[in-house]
């Protein structure tokens, strides 16, 4: 065969790989129309989605991550609702692919910066969405300080280190403060009427009120493009109403359940996950730190990056560890909870800190 012939039949394999793709971005694209609401999806009527939407799933991101048994309620059969989910997920484009397609799709992922530059380098940039970061440590350690900065951070644009979107805040302490806000807001240079608009609050007052507002949340997600979800704190109701060794099981199993939604909404629509935890001592633990999160192996595991804040020995300063990170080591910086917000420490104060310590 001549170098010509060669040359034109890879011609022709290359116009007709390109012809392939094409097709495939096309189809795909079609699906993304079509399958706008969840009425829309195959074998989903009135009814079917009505019964849905009383189980949480307003829309299809939120049901593409859904699993058949949690769509039992609806009282459709199993095939029935491996189709729905399946015609869910070829909406949002969810299918195996190549790890070099993954590559290509990681570079969606955004990061949120947390106001202090020296955290965002330990944590390579700053908080992932579609992943959730957990801030645990004692009572006064900058949990929430932490959480009322990121909704301000959030709202700034991405060359700030923002995503440009708004916030849901689950609070299960009454430790919001608007007050707070509209100084963060002020120091960040943002209309604090505009920043509190952007910022979609509730409290929850029982475990199961936590999880009913976390599970009914997806249409309010996709509605104000919000991209950070905060669950401040994570475990003060569950701690509470499951009191005891028998407790323990049910209660690890609903906290899997809450953690994994959260996840599930997090990927769904390319969001910041963020929940504070409480802590309890060891005291039966003689070396190492005896301040332990709680929740166990089940937030351990679901918690894909955790950070551990404490106090110094004086003033604003905080300590932040690095304890947990899928790809990340284990690290340390120090901050400060100022009127401003989160903010660097300065070389000077580095070193007086060092002294007191």
């Amino acid at each position: 065969m001549s170098d010509d012939s060669e040359n034109q039949a890879l011609e022709k394999q290359e116009t007709e790989k390109s012809e392939e793709k094409s097709e495939l971005q096309a189809r795909l694209e079609e699906n993304k129309k079509k399958f706008e609401f969840i009425e829309d999806l195959p074998g989903v009527g009135p009814a079917t989605a009505g019964k849905l939407r009383e189980l949480g799933y307003h829309t299809v991101e939120s049901l593409a991550m859904a699993t058949a048994r949690e769509l039992d309620p609806v009282g459709i059969s199993e095939k029935k609702a491996f189709q729905v989910i399946g015609a869910a997920r070829s909406s949002v484009g969810i299918a195996f692919i190549r790890a070099d397609e993954l590559f290509k799709m990681r570079k969606t992922v955004a990061r949120l910066t947390s106001g202090s530059k020296a955290l965002d380098k330990m944590l390579a940039g700053g908080l992932e969405t579609q992943t959730i970061t957990e801030f645990y440590g004692e009572y006064g350690s900058g949990k929430s300080q932490m959480c009322h900065q990121l909704c301000i951070n959030v709202q700034l644009p991405t060359e700030r280190g923002g995503l440009n979107g708004g916030v849901l805040y689950i609070d299960t302490e009454n430790t919001f403060r608007l007050e707070r806000i509209v100084q963060m807001a002020k120091a960040a240079g943002l209309e604090p009427e505009q920043a509190v608009k952007n910022i979609i609050y509730a409290e929850a007052y029982t475990s199961d009120h936590q999880m009913f507002l976390l599970e009914n949340s997806d249409e309010i997600i996709k509605a104000n493009n919000i991209k950070l979800i905060i669950i401040d704190s994570l475990t003060a109701h569950f701690r509470s109403e499951y009191v005891g060794r028998e407790m323990l099981a049910p209660r690890q199993q609903r906290l899997n359940k809450h953690m994994h939604k959260l996840v599930a909404l997090s990927r769904a629509f390319n969001a910041v996950a963020v929940v504070t935890n409480q802590v309890m001592a060891k005291p039966d633990q003689f070396f190492g730190d005896a301040i332990h999160p709680i929740g166990g192996n089940i937030v351990g595991h679901t918690s894909h990056t955790r950070i551990y804040l404490r106090r110094a020995s004086h003033g604003p300063i905080r300590i932040a560890r690095l304890v947990s990170s899928p790809y990340l080591p284990e690290g340390e910086e120090i901050l400060k909870v100022t009127e401003n917000g989160i903010e660097d420490v300065s070389e000077e104060e580095k070193v007086t800190k060092s002294r007191g310590r």
